[in-house]
């Protein structure tokens, strides 16, 4: 441990100017609290106060010194202060991945509430497709991840956010795009855009499955990787998609989205490693599990909304 007494002594000498005042704050009797300034005045090669039977002076010496010392005493203070938030996850950096689907819906109210919560801890937000993500948490490039259910990786921990409907993207100018309501019986003569099976498992058996359990194969002209992508497709006229609901924020001015009769659902779920020893990463998983208008404890601003969000989006 840094010896820091010597610098302590001085500093409250030179706030004093008396002895007798600076044993009494310091709660030393005079003799040691001498020995200690003139040790530190030997070691450091000069003379550092004016010394008189009532007060003390500084020299030009001291007067620079003081102004260093109480400098340095501030920086060992706040290393100490980074230490403990550090230790405690207020202090450090968390990264999470994300899909596209997550932006549209759980990842803005997380991330504000976790940025309110934990001003100090530097947040790092990564888009990116679903199938990397999981390899990415695996390898510690990423500390938790945000991604649409499917077969988990059996060393992931997994905990659901928020599971909602599949709705109809449509061409503006479809035929069906005037119904309030579609079945997906409706949808079985339609060219088909949709999510490759190797970047979205989960959401892709989710389509297939449901168009096959009403007794059609979908008719699929286009596999993409990304969700933006299947409704730029689906906005240029390409064909229809089944899509989170939350996708609707999108807003494309030539899609509109249709709620899908006995539609299927689909999660968006958190994984994380849970050997990464991250402290900010528990505070995380921490706001992750609090109800609606929590907060943290003792963190000043975080609130659970993700919640209310996640209802809206899977009306």
């Amino acid at each position: 441990m840094i010896d820091v007494k010597p610098l302590r002594y001085f500093v409250t000498l030179a706030e004093t100017r008396h002895f007798g005042r600076a044993a009494a704050r310091l709660n030393l009797s005079q003799p040691p609290l001498s020995r200690q300034l003139a040790a530190l005045e030997a070691s450091l090669g000069v003379t550092l106060i004016e010394r008189n039977s009532r007060s003390v002076t500084l020299t030009a010496a001291g007067t620079r010194f003081y102004a260093d010392a109480k400098a340095i005493l501030a920086a060992l203070d706040q290393a100490g202060r980074n230490a403990r938030a550090a230790v405690l996850g207020e202090r450090g950096e968390l990264t999470i991945g994300f899909t596209m689907c997550a932006a549209y819906s759980v990842l803005p109210t997380y991330a504000c509430s976790y940025g309110a919560a934990f001003p100090d801890v530097t947040l790092n937000l990564r888009e990116i497709v679903s199938n990397d993500l999981a390899p990415q948490v695996l390898d510690g490039r990423l500390d938790a991840a945000i991604m649409l259910s499917g077969a988990p990786h059996p060393a992931l921990a997994a905990r659901t956010l928020l599971t909602e409907p599949l709705c109809v993207a449509l061409p503006r100018r479809h035929p069906l795009a005037r119904a309030r309501r579609l079945r997906i019986a409706q949808l079985a003569r339609e060219p088909f855009v949709i999510a490759v099976r190797e970047v979205s498992e989960g959401l892709h058996a989710a389509i297939v499955e449901h168009c096959r359990a009403s007794g059609f194969e979908p008719d699929v002209r286009f596999e993409v990787r990304l969700q933006q992508t299947v409704l730029s497709l689906v906005d240029e006229g390409a064909g229809v998609a089944l899509v989170p609901a939350s996708m609707q924020r999108a807003q494309l001015s030539d899609v509109v989205f249709k709620p899908l009769t006995e539609a299927p659902s689909i999660s968006q779920v958190l994984v994380w490693l849970p050997t990464n020893g991250n402290p900010c990463l528990a505070r995380f998983l921490e706001l992750v599990e609090l109800p609606p208008g929590g907060a943290s404890r003792g963190k000043r601003g975080a609130e659970g909304g993700a919640h209310a969000l996640a209802a809206r989006a899977a009306v």
